[in-house]
């Protein structure tokens, strides 16, 4: 049997914003200390502190977005602390994560210089959790407010003058739980409260984002949407694809079968959550304005052995390349809505694109799917339907082998594929529907692996990178041969 995905390209839907692709960085392990900050006296070559091969690998998928500081870790921020020359900034024990030692070197004036040598937009979380409105509206006026004010000139003579632009602000992080552990219905009021002094100033719109729900709390959407809907431009949603299990028998590349398509089942409930977030969203907010920011995803396994517990550090696999193909198939499928996503994390954290050690750099597979699905970024999304095989361990675990997601931009038709079979091939038909003229060339990527547990060491850094795939056309119909447990990218034109 044949798997076949039909492509209408007169039915074009919502543009999939570019900042469907973002990043995250918290001050958690070695994502910031080490991973993009090593300082301007490091033996590591950096550009004025970042260091260099980091920034290099991000700037190669077009990174559009990065957030920060956090995460957990946002709602013990106090920015003050991280402003200022380096001998006066206050030391701190990171009590969320590890228990070690933050100099606050890294504050705000690293991170806006990151986000300019990156090219990328920042989106600044503020402290609900631990901190003031007053001290969230001053730091909103020390980044932005180009007029006379005690906080420009903080601002001015800490060595920048101009003001910044802030393109989004989220209220808070996890407020149901470590961000104060609140019910929905105190935490509409509190951001009905801060966000009024997260002013606007100047012509350069900050986006609001409100602290959204925990997965599938379907009831803290219900009551931020009623209560405080018409003051937020976005609403966040975290949900991890978590391991079954936490007794560090079952890591990032220690799984069976089992495990395979436990990740992969947990990673398709996305698209659950995002039509049912959407649904109630709707109801307040018909004309989708506010946009759902899944600010917050990706897999969380138990953390490497030897490692430090609290830096949550682990490997890549194909396993988590699935995970991220086929949930950024979901998110463009759903562009009308989602507006915005945040993998968890960046640099040496959880499902990260990219890991560090010492002076070596590896890419992970999860780095080549971002690769291979740049081209969808402020693309318009095109209806395409799905006709696939169900795969699984278990009944309870039943997966459907093949996602897909289709855009068009600039003459050029995209279309991106997952198999999540681990074990068959699928021979897929791709059909451009409706389409005027003939498809006059196609070209195909593939990222796949021998092993479902294989991974990009350090040693060993090429062991799972995209190659060339080959595509045969016969009329409208493209026809590949997709590996098992693997991901593909088309390019038509």
């Amino acid at each position: 049997m044949k798997d076949s995905v039909v492509v209408d390209v007169k039915d074009e839907g919502s543009k999939i914003s570019r900042d469907i692709y973002g990043h995250f960085s918290e001050h958690l392990g070695r994502c910031i200390y080490g991973g993009f900050w090593v300082g301007k006296d490091s033996d590591i070559p950096n550009i004025n502190g970042y260091r260099k091969d980091v920034v290099e690998a991000f700037k190669e998928i077009d990174i559009p977005n990065l957030r920060w500081p956090g995460g957990c870790f946002a709602d013990e921020y106090h920015w003050k602390d991280g402003i200022g020359p380096y001998e006066t900034r206050k030391r701190m024990i990171n009590t969320h994560w590890g228990g070690v030692l933050e100099d606050n070197s890294f504050g705000t004036h690293e991170f806006l210089g990151l986000c300019e040598v990156l090219g990328c937009k920042p989106y600044i979380n503020g402290n609900v959790g631990s901190g003031s409105v007053q001290e969230m509206s001053e730091w909103i006026e020390y980044m932005t407010f180009s007029g006379e004010s005690p906080m420009s000139k903080m601002r001015e003579a800490n060595g920048h003058k101009e003001a910044w632009k802030i393109p989004y602000f989220g209220v808070g992080n996890e407020s149901w739980g470590c961000g104060g552990n609140m019910k929905p219905e105190y935490y509409a009021d509190l951001y009905r409260r801060y966000q009024t002094y997260v002013r606007q100033y100047g012509p350069d719109k900050i986006y609001k984002i409100a602290c959204g729900p925990n997965s599938s709390d379907w009831n803290w959407t219900e009551v931020l949407m009623r209560e405080a809907g018409n003051l937020m431009d976005g609403l966040s949603l975290h949900h991890y694809t978590v391991e079954p299990t936490w007794d560090n028998k079952h890591t990032a590349t220690n799984f069976d079968k089992k495990g395979w398509y436990t990740a992969i089942n947990y990673a398709s409930f996305m698209e659950t959550l995002v039509r049912r977030h959407d649904e109630i969203m709707t109801k307040y907010d018909p004309n989708k304005r506010v946009g759902l920011i899944v600010d917050e995803w990706g897999m969380w396994h138990a953390v490497e052995p030897g490692t430090n517990p609290g830096f949550l550090y682990q490997q890549s696999t194909i396993r988590d390349a699935l995970v991220a193909a086929i949930t950024l198939n979901i998110f463009n499928n759903h562009s009308d809505r989602v507006k915005m996503a945040n993998i968890a994390q960046a640099v040496n954290v959880l499902q990260s694109p990219v890991l560090t050690e010492g002076k070596k750099l590896v890419k992970t597979p999860t780095w080549y799917v971002f690769h291979m699905y740049k081209a969808h970024m402020d693309a318009t999304l095109l209806h395409s339907t799905v006709a696939t095989s169900s795969v699984s361990f278990e009944d309870s675990l039943k997966v459907q082998a093949i996602t897909s997601s289709a855009s068009k931009k600039d003459g050029v038709y995209t279309v991106t594929l997952s198999n999540a079979d681990l074990d068959k091939a699928h021979t897929v038909s791709v059909t451009l529907a409706n389409l005027e003229g003939k498809i006059n060339s196609v070209s195909a990527k593939v990222l796949a692996a021998d092993e479902m547990n294989t991974t990009n060491t350090f040693d060993n850094p090429d062991q799972i990178v995209e190659k060339d795939l080959a595509a045969k056309v016969c009329g409208d119909e493209i026809l590949l041969e997709v590996p098992a447990r693997s991901v593909v990218s088309i390019t038509i034109k």
